[in-house]
């Protein structure tokens, strides 16, 4: 897939899982992924990976590592309200804004 979806979440936001096996935990968006329309939240969809020994694992073992989640199953979370959310995007002076589409406080 070439293709380049628009994600509307930013690294540093913290957002909750609204389906799947993590449903209702909240994190916070480590990276972003529009060519994959994913993006990787810490503590979430964490996997198990068996290494064999290299230069930066000497041990080898088994190590824990997050994988991306697909951006329909989480959204944002509104700390205001405790529940999840979607984003407005708002025309000021200064330019556009993020905005929570519930209640219409700003995004930090």
């Amino acid at each position: 897939m070439s293709d380049k979806y628009k994600i509307r979440l930013n690294k540093g936001d913290t957002v909750i899982v609204i389906s799947g096996k993590y449903k209702g935990k909240t994190g916070k968006v480590i990276a972003t992924h529009p060519s994959m329309n994913k993006v990787t939240v810490e503590g979430i969809n964490v996997v198990k990976r068996h290494l064999k020994p290299t230069k930066q694992y000497p041990q080898g073992g088994i190590i824990e590592q997050t994988q991306p989640i697909y951006i329909s199953k989480i959204a944002i979370y509104e700390p205001t309200l405790k529940t999840a959310s979607r984003i407005k995007y708002q025309l000021t002076v200064d330019g556009k804004k993020r905005v929570y589409a519930k209640s219409g406080k700003d995004i930090k």
